[in-house]
């Protein structure tokens, strides 16, 4: 039977921020000409569950649904379970990174059927490819599914795509200018993703069981052909690349750069701040001339053991942070640091340290955006997730467990119910970031103007400098009333 599609992408905020399903695009570039298909996002439908019923009942056999932790899991497993009981039929395909590292989690749904593990364009067009022809397909590397016994088998992983050989996205199923909108960067931006994976294994990060340690990028010629699309049919004027690790290679960044820079667009991306560090002055000064305004990295923490314990690899130490944010402020490039903090074993003195490299960090470079995030194991084998585990830590066995309200904050790494983060602790992360966020309001909230950013500013001096981040309540009431957002939450 010839499968019908629909490729679902679940509602991930209550905002619907409208960011392109790239990883449904991936999906389709690959089916366009070979099977029937159409998009489905939740961030642009009224009623996305009306949408799926539509058009499963149309005739429409396969819902293949991409899912991350948090506020679309809320939504994928609902739809799921219904569309299932309503249409027994309905073979229901989960993937992307939450699936390749839960799979059995999924399987243990009655209404999910298969999981794709890792990048699966090539595994979903095999898959289909044997349901169509009544094949056996449960040989196929990433695919994990129910045996007869209901046990779960996962597959190994299969090869990551080239994404320089993969077929152009089609752009052309979805509506375009719905994704246009405007952020600090530009009055009409648009995001793109020109590279598969990062060279390094972070234990902390998701992508690494996707990838292990794997770099496959478009070519500059490439992304410079998306970049003068976007410009020429959407009038687009900045663009955020959503790379795992864009900057890895010098010499290809500043050839982006050189073949972007006649379309007049401001740009993002995410890098590695010991890779940037050994980039010359000459491609810093191109990059800026073409449009980059900032760059996203994992500072992380503020000793060099725990970075060792998240094997950060390469030559990264702590104060590197503080010595790139000076250099960005030469060069007009805002940089943007990630911390994860409250790391086992001593989550008390992670913190303290990360406290001061801020700090330090804020004195190099006022203009540097701080990102907080509390530490969330992720299923690796090391020293991070050993201790987690140690110290009481278990991941939801069920889906029904991973919608719980409880994880859903865990999810998004403002968990309230990791065991080595006691509630004193806690609250002393928010107030530090409530003060932080006051006295150095970021440039990422088009709607803070100057009267609003010096009040926060003005309100927040004391505590900012004598240190006393407890019981920040006046500091509160401003950000409400501003409804000030943080970049880790509302994004661009």
């Amino acid at each position: 039977m010839q499968p019908q599609l629909i490729l679902y992408n679940p509602q991930s905020s209550a905002a619907r921020k409208r960011i392109m399903p790239f990883s449904l695009l991936a999906l389709g570039a690959v089916l366009e000409g070979r099977h029937p298909y159409v998009i489905v996002d939740g961030n642009c439908e009224d009623d996305a569950f009306a949408a799926l019923r539509r058009h499963v009942a149309a005739g429409a056999n396969v819902l293949a649904v991409t899912a991350m932790p948090g506020p679309q899991l809320a939504h994928a497993v609902p739809h799921c379970r219904a569309l299932k009981a309503e249409f027994p039929g309905l073979q229901v395909v989960w993937g992307g990174y939450f699936a390749t590292q839960h799979a059995e989690a999924c399987l243990k749904a009655s209404y999910v059927d298969f999981v794709i593990r890792g990048h699966g364009e090539d595994v979903f067009l095999a898959l289909l490819d044997g349901l169509a022809a009544g094949r056996d397909v449960k040989r196929l590397p990433g695919l994990a599914y129910r045996g007869a016994d209901g046990a779960c088998t996962q597959n190994p992983l299969p090869p990551i795509p080239d994404p320089e050989r993969l077929p152009h996205y089609p752009y052309h199923r979805l509506d375009m200018p719905r994704y246009v909108r405007p952020t600090f960067l530009g009055s009409r931006t648009l995001s793109h993703h020109s590279s598969y994976g990062c060279p390094f294994v972070c234990n902390f990060c998701a992508v690494v069981n996707m990838v292990q340690g794997r770099w496959l990028p478009q070519s500059p010629e490439r992304v410079a052909e998306v970049v003068e699309r976007y410009a020429r049919e959407w009038n687009v004027n900045a663009v955020e690349f959503y790379d795992n690790n864009f900057f890895t290679h010098e010499t290809r960044t500043a050839d982006i750069a050189e073949r972007i820079r006649p379309h007049h667009v401001a740009w993002w991306g995410e890098g590695r701040i010991d890779t940037l560090l050994r980039y010359s002055d000459e491609s810093w000064r191109l990059m800026r001339r073409a449009g980059l305004h900032m760059i996203f990295m994992g500072a992380e923490a503020a000793s060099a053991e725990t970075l060792r314990r998240m094997d950060k690899g390469g030559t990264l130490e702590p104060e590197m942070a503080v010595e790139l944010a000076a250099r960005m402020r030469g060069f007009g490039v805002v940089p943007e640091f990630s911390f994860v903090l409250g790391n086992p074993p001593d989550p008390e003195a992670d913190v303290r340290g990360s406290f001061a490299l801020i700090r330090r960090i804020k004195q190099a470079n006022p203009a540097s955006e701080i990102i907080l995030y509390n530490y969330t194991p992720v299923p690796l084998a090391g020293d991070l997730y050993d201790a987690a585990q140690a110290s009481g830590f278990r991941f939801p066995a069920t889906l029904d467990e991973w919608v719980n309200p409880q994880w859903q904050e865990t999810s998004q790494r403002h968990s309230s119910n990791m065991p080595w983060l006691n509630d004193r602790l806690r609250k002393r992360i928010r107030n530090f970031e409530r003060v932080l966020n006051a006295y150095y309001p970021t440039t990422t909230d088009v709607r803070l103007n100057g009267m609003r950013r010096a009040m926060l500013r003005s309100a927040s001096a004391w505590r900012y400098h004598s240190g006393v981040y407890g019981f920040p309540l006046e500091l509160r009431v401003l950000q409400r009333v501003f409804r000030y957002q943080r970049p880790e939450t509302s994004g661009f």
